[in-house]
């Protein structure tokens, strides 16, 4: 890697159905690449179907490649922690089993500390009238979702789902985070 090259780093996080979380981190300045995904189940590759029986254990999640030098771990926490409802379990919204679980699946022991540190913040600052039931636990068994899936707010918006669930969590996070919104 040269000094011109950024490092990135990797975090995977679930909060329900992938592709509103999809549609909201591929808006975020420093970003770089996110991607549908299933993880911390016990089956090997699983198909959509499947992980939609809530059999496979797994969560549908968004795999995050980010450039810490323009957004921190903190603040990709902050913006998850606001576009989806951590304090249900097993569901989000009419979306309900394992797989629409709130979770945040690390790849180091500081993003579990980071995200850690996050979940006692919001929790004192009684932001939520419920606990918070993210699990936070190191990444396990991910497998990227089938291709269909990926970018599927983007190629779809006029889809019942995405224009009256996906549409507003990704105005609302334009409004409440409008300076990370990427620009152009």
């Amino acid at each position: 890697m040269d000094s011109t090259t950024s490092r990135t780093e990797t975090i995977v996080v679930g909060g329900g159905c992938f592709w509103c979380t999809e549609a909201v981190f591929d808006r975020v300045e420093g970003v770089v690449d996110v991607e549908s995904g299933y993880s911390n189940g016990q089956t090997l590759n699983p198909s959509y179907e499947q992980v939609c029986t809530g059999r496979t254990g797994h969560n549908e999640v968004v795999k995050l490649e980010f450039d810490p030098a323009r957004i921190s771990l903190r603040e990709l926490l902050e913006i998850f922690f606001v576009i989806h409802d951590p304090t249900t379990l097993n569901r989000q919204g009419n979306d309900v089993g394992t797989q629409y679980r709130s979770g945040i699946y690390t790849t180091s022991d500081e993003q579990a500390a980071v995200a850690q540190e996050v979940i006692r913040e919001i929790e004192a600052s009684k932001t939520y009238r419920s606990p918070i039931v993210t699990e936070v636990k190191p990444l396990a068994n991910y497998s990227t979702a089938e291709a269909y899936h990926q970018d599927y707010f983007l190629h779809n918006p006029n889809q019942g789902y995405c224009a009256f669930v996906v549409g507003p969590k990704v105005e609302k996070f334009q409004k409440t985070f409008a300076a990370k919104v990427k620009k152009g």
